[in-house]
């Protein structure tokens, strides 16, 4: 399909550059098959029923954006890297803005400064680079290279709020659900940020099943279409996981005639990669780079809860395939008329998917 028709045009002051306070305040946008309603977002036990269930990601947000210093021959140069992949336990793969400034073989001192000594800062070898980005071996592993990202990475907005203001230490606690455990993704799961300990309370209150997997978010996630036909765009894998049990029990739900509600476009999409064609959820660990654009079947996922997303993305073709292209760019325009948030910090939905 062509890419632009997924295009809008999006006020700039439609930005989140922080969440509601409190997070279940939010406004939602509910779109089904008898139109569009406003609501908030902690009225979603009332628009749920007994039995249903809510799939949520579970990964965890790492301090994955690192800033560093490149000593060859004598001569500096600053780069900024994202983590976004880890390839064994001292190795990272990473997206680069200076990655001309890299050669194999060279070092990086990250978490130092020009004028600072280097004292403290996080040592890596440049090891190859390519389309997907350049991979660095730092001198520490495992559990001591987690420890020293923490110490000097910093959460890596997305580009939309960082080039608008500097990431401070609240976005360390709003840039993260309240049911983060799995650390791994260096995006949040945004659909997930509205949920608050009272709202998960009121759900479960409400009979609505709570069921936990895991997609590590990537940094291609805010990497936009280039390409002018969504056939040539490539997606990144990323690594999820969906128990046996969980899928038991998912299963379960739709055996009893109730509705699986994805949480975020990261797990319907990896609800969707464990499915089979009848519908039926299978346990699931591996890498997902599934595309989903309108025309897509989609097996297992009924209603989704999530954000406004950017035009032209992938996740905006995603919504558009859940709900119908011209629903969703209906609900988008009256969005964007009435005042709601767009993007990590902005406001929800919740989508009814379009019949076949």
């Amino acid at each position: 399909m062509r890419v632009d028709l997924f295009d809008f045009d999006l006020p700039p002051d439609r930005i989140a550059l922080r969440p509601a306070n409190p997070r279940d305040s939010a406004r939602m946008m509910v779109v089904g098959e008898q139109g569009i309603d406003d609501r908030i977002m902690r009225d979603l036990p009332d628009l749920l029923q007994p039995g249903d269930a809510l799939v949520l990601n579970d990964t965890r947000v790492i301090p994955a954006q690192l800033e560093g210093i490149r000593e060859r021959d004598g001569q500096t140069a600053t780069i900024s890297a994202t983590l976004h992949k880890r390839l064994a336990p001292d190795r990272w793969l990473a997206f680069v803005r200076g990655a001309k400034k890299l050669h194999p073989g060279d070092r990086v001192e990250f978490g130092a400064k020009a004028e600072a000594c280097l004292l403290g800062a996080l040592p890596a070898t440049v090891i190859s680079k390519d389309d997907d980005g350049v991979v660095f071996a730092f001198d520490l592993s495992g559990i001591h290279l987690d420890e020293a990202i923490g110490r000097v990475g910093h959460v890596p907005l997305p580009p939309y709020i960082a080039s608008k203001r500097p990431e401070d230490a609240q976005d360390r606690l709003d840039y993260q659900t309240v049911f983060a455990r799995d650390e791994g993704s260096v995006a949040a799961p945004t659909a997930g940020l509205h949920l608050t300990p009272d709202l998960m309370e009121r759900l479960k209150a409400r009979g609505v099943e709570l069921h936990f997997v895991t997609l590590h978010v990537g940094a291609g996630t805010f990497l936009p279409v280039k390409a002018d036909d969504t056939a040539d765009h490539r997606m990144h894998a990323e690594f999820g996981e969906v128990t046996a049990a969980t899928a038991a029990a998912l299963n379960a739900v739709h055996a009893r005639g109730n509705r699986i509600i994805a949480v975020g476009t990261t797990s319907l999409r990896l609800i969707e990669s464990a499915a089979a064609e009848d519908g039926t959820i299978h346990p699931f660990a591996a890498e997902t780079a599934i595309f989903i654009t309108p025309g897509y079947r989609f097996r297992a996922v009924d209603r989704l809860v999530t954000n406004f997303h950017l035009p032209r993305s992938t996740l905006f073709m995603l919504v558009s395939a859940f709900a119908g292209l011209d629903r969703m760019r209906a609900a988008y325009a009256r969005a964007i008329e009435t005042g709601y948030r767009f993007y990590s910090y902005g406001d929800g939905s919740l989508l009814t998917r379009a019949e076949a």
